[in-house]
């Protein structure tokens, strides 16, 4: 579902009084915003000349307002780009801000101004651009005329439908335009009291109330490639990048030269970070980040490019950039970093080839290495909003050394633990050909750290019930965090047997339920970390993911409150950039109904007939020896979870 906001041309929705026809500009509305593109200058001179061939035309964005046509036109534009062909994207507002800043909105202004736009868009269509223009265009017979212009310069023009509801432009409605329309505040508001005509045969329809926007620029790209106006040359960039070396000679190679180089012995968790690049979950990273990529991330939470080395401004950088094309915004607001001690960066003596081992295995080889300042203070604080070392993943960094090692990776065997757990680590690739082979026809997620409760099994039942409304074949992704955790949360194994057992007696339905280990450790960094988590799934193919209700959240130390305000997670992730694949889905609130003997959603206006079985009071239960309520977990998986309580009570 199409997550991002859409504010384009409202202003083309709302026809108001008639003015004189060369008024100025904001005598017409004042709900004009004008829409910043996403490239700059330098990237538009740098897509010029790379391919052979004319491939001018006009893409015709047509639909409601709010149905998310500048964000597809402009996620259109960036994508075109890095592929190396001009683009330019049209918006209504912008456009009325200039060339048509003294029409109103009478039929007959939206009709010239509709005229004027087809006009220019033929010019820049004509000059070898691919032109996006995004305008509501209500009226069958504008959108006709339009094509006409450019057919009679035989010029291509491509009609898109950005087929959004009404029901969802109005839940997005960003500057609560609809909402005034349904009060009387907006006479003759499109798609409220003004008809929009749908294209009878429109080129491209795009669902961008239930796809995301590059599923969408996909469908473009898609149609483009079928009329021959994609180079030929153009690879298909893959969804995930791996960092194996598959080359049997090629991993020989590196092995051997390993035993001359200085090296450095990864702890676990270091390891763990390396599993996550390696298998592709950080897509498009090389490699633990250089300086570049982590001020990127700490500072914007996302990659702007994969450029080696940063500039002083007015500085020119030495060109270095990784080939893998960017074609989208990437969140990325968690560094994945190596810290090393002043003592490994003086044995490194300047090598620009490094091994990475593990128990005195060779893991990796790192390539084009830079070494830059670890500032601990100023990370933490930015990461996880304290630099208080009673958080435990806080103490971790501040534990760490002084330096941090970036640089490329070239991994050379698949990284395992040997602790029965490994059939269980499915990489992004191999889930998105598990998901194949079940014809999965949407993929969602749940990730989680502690043991399946009913509720949690009812909301993840749930959402697929909903799924089922708009998909075939809904898989779930049952995806537990399987890096390193926090002493007091219940370990991996435990926690992977308890999740077996809730399948085993199909409290979740093993025919739509893949059980598979996230490898990346905990942070405990709340909204900062939680667009980590959804952002990572991606590479394995998913669209739709389910957020907790304290998603990353940890105690506030030394207090009973919560370090992050609970509802951010959910709330940043609805609006974070480079996320836009993704359908957020809201968690809902299961506790014990003591009326039925079951986990059932909370009912506010009965909350007396509601129980909160808390991790506390779990905990107890199961060291006495005492079962909870019926309903409330599968028996088999609360016999795992109270033998291991039980075991601790024993042991201490």
């Amino acid at each position: 579902m199409l997550t991002q906001r859409d504010e384009n041309n409202e202003s083309d929705a709302m026809p108001m009084l008639k003015k004189p026809r060369y008024s100025s500009m904001s005598s017409q509305s004042t709900n004009i915003t004008y829409q910043e593109h996403t490239i700059s200058r330098e990237e538009r001179a740098a897509a010029v000349g790379k391919h052979e061939g004319f491939r001018g035309c006009t893409i015709w964005f047509t639909g409601l307002s709010g149905a998310g046509k500048t964000t597809i036109s402009f996620a259109l534009e960036r994508t075109l780009n890095k592929l190396g062909i001009p683009s330019y994207g049209i918006d209504g507002d912008n456009i009325r801000h200039g060339l048509c800043n003294n029409l109103g909105f009478s039929k007959e202004d939206r009709q010239e101004n509709i005229r004027r736009v087809a006009e220019v868009a033929k010019l820049f269509a004509d000059s070898g651009n691919v032109c996006l223009a995004a305008f509501i265009s209500p009226f069958q017979e504008d959108r006709l005329n339009a094509r006409k212009i450019h057919e009679a310069a035989n010029v291509k023009f491509i009609e898109v439908h950005v087929s959004t509801s009404l029901e969802v432009c109005e839940q997005r409605d960003p500057k609560q335009l609809y909402k005034k329309a349904r009060a009387g505040q907006i006479p003759g508001f499109t798609g409220i009291d003004s008809a929009y005509e749908p294209p009878e045969n429109a080129d491209i329809i795009l669902n961008a109330g239930e796809d995301g926007v590059q599923q969408c620029v996909q469908k473009v790209l898609d149609y483009l490639e079928s009329v021959g106006l994609l180079p030929e040359q153009i690879a298909e960039v893959p969804s995930v990048r791996e960092l194996f070396v598959n080359d049997e000679l090629a991993v020989a190679d590196l092995l051997k030269e390993s035993q001359t180089l200085p090296f450095v012995e990864l702890p676990k968790v270091d390891l763990q970070w390396l599993q996550v690049l390696a298998e592709g979950w950080a897509t498009p990273l090389t490699g633990f980040m250089r300086e570049r990529q982590y001020l990127q991330c700490m500072h914007f939470g996302q990659l702007l490019d994969l450029k080696q080395k940063v500039a002083f401004v007015g500085e020119k950088d030495d060109g270095k950039e990784d080939s893998w094309p960017l074609t989208e915004d990437i969140n990325q607001s968690i560094p994945i970093v190596l810290p090393i001690t002043e003592d490994i960066k003086n044995s490194l003596n300047g090598a620009n080839r490094i091994a990475l081992k593990y128990n005195g295995q060779v893991f990796a080889i790192l390539s084009d290495p830079e070494i830059f300042e670890h500032r601990k203070d100023e990370r933490v604080c930015r990461q996880f909003g304290t630099n208080d070392p009673r958080h435990p993943a806080v103490a971790q960094v501040l534990d760490s050394g002084d330096w941090l090692l970036g640089g490329d990776i070239s991994v050379v065997q698949k990284i395992q633990f040997n602790d029965g757990l490994d059939k269980y680590r499915k990489t992004p690739n191999e889930l998105r050909a598990i998901f194949a082979e079940k014809k999965a026809d949407a993929v969602f997620a749940f990730q989680l750290r502690n043991p399946i409760h009913n509720g949690h099994a009812l909301l993840m039942r749930d959402t697929r019930e909903k799924l089922l409304a708009e998909h075939k074949n809904p898989i779930l992704l049952l995806h537990p965090l399987g890096g390193w955790t926090k002493d007091d949360d219940v370990p991996l194994d435990v926690r992977i047997k308890q999740h077996e057992a809730v399948i085993s007696e199909r409290v979740l339905d093993p025919e739509w339920t893949v059980l598979s280990i996230f490898p990346s450790p905990m942070m405990y960094a709340g909204p900062t970390e939680v667009q980590w988590h959804a952002r990572s799934r991606i590479a394995a193919g998913i669209q739709h993911y389910i957020v907790g209700r304290d998603p990353a959240g940890i105690q506030k130390p030394g207090s009973p409150d919560a370090l992050y305000e609970t509802s951010h997670g959910a709330k940043v992730l609805s609006m974070a950039p480079g996320l836009s694949a993704l359908r957020i889905l809201p968690f809902r609130v299961a506790a014990y109904d003591k009326t039925v003997k079951k986990m059932t959603f909370f009912d506010p206006k009965r909350k007396d007939d509601f129980e909160n079985i808390s991790g506390t009071k779990m905990r107890g239960l199961a060291r006495n020896g005492e079962t909870p309520p019926e309903g409330f977990m599968a028996p088999t998986a609360w016999e795992v979870l109270a033998g291991y309580y039980k075991s601790l009570q024993n042991a201490n």
